[in-house]
């Protein structure tokens, strides 16, 4: 199974188009995404956020969604700020962060934290 984590690329060199933030568009795309790897990171934001659009050269292979074209995700994931990070273990919710912006050598610990 691909795996679908930030853990050891963010912030790092290598190919950018294997790197690139993967846009969901729905609550049926977030649920496929993660579904198909062992550990994903998704980012929760909305247009015009800058600290939103700060953390996105920071990212490497993370999923973003905007709860606005979903509303139920605003449930579902209870987002009351962004950005909001979520990352899924095998398909399920592990761990979150609303922190504002997140180093990425400091993102990919905490995703490692989760996930080893």
């Amino acid at each position: 199974m691909m795996s679908n984590t930030a853990a050891s690329d963010a912030g790092a060199g290598g190919d950018e188009s294997a790197r690139r933030p993967t846009p969901l568009a729905d609550a049926d795309a977030l649920d496929a995404f993660v579904a198909d790897a062992d550990a994903a990171l998704v980012e929760f934001y909305t247009d015009g956020c800058g600290i939103c659009a700060s953390m996105e050269p920071v990212l490497g292979n993370v999923a973003l969604i905007n709860p606005r074209d979903d509303p139920p995700l605003v449930e579902r994931f209870d987002v009351r700020s962004v950005p909001l990070f979520v990352l899924f273990v095998d398909g399920e919710p592990v761990a979150r962060r609303a922190e504002g912006f997140i180093p990425g050598e400091e993102l990919s610990a905490w995703v490692r934290e989760h996930t080893e």
